[in-house]
């Protein structure tokens, strides 16, 4: 769903990793894989799985990457922290 909304609004070309990664006991977990850009990956996501999900749009002046974590479970999902709704002027 993520790389599809980005691909919509024009930006597929500079979304040019995988969509996040699975979080457990490692940051960057060994568990299933949220897309197929980078390695095909046939395993279920199964409930209580945590993941990231940061996609990233790189244009050539400057680039953008927003990352929440979401713990998936059997009929839903769950955001498991603040969920940035402004801009921040860095």
């Amino acid at each position: 769903a993520t790389r599809g909304h980005i691909q919509k609004a024009g930006y597929g070309d500079y979304f040019i990793h995988r969509t996040g990664h699975s979080i457990g006991t490692d940051v960057h977990s060994n568990g299933a894989n949220m897309d197929d850009l980078e390695i095909h990956d046939e395993r279920q996501i199964l409930p209580n799985s945590c993941f990231s999900i940061e996609p990233g749009i790189y244009l050539p002046e400057f680039g953008v990457r927003s990352e929440v974590n979401v713990l998936v479970r059997a009929k839903s999902a769950e955001v498991t922290g603040k969920i940035q709704r402004e801009i921040v002027t860095i």
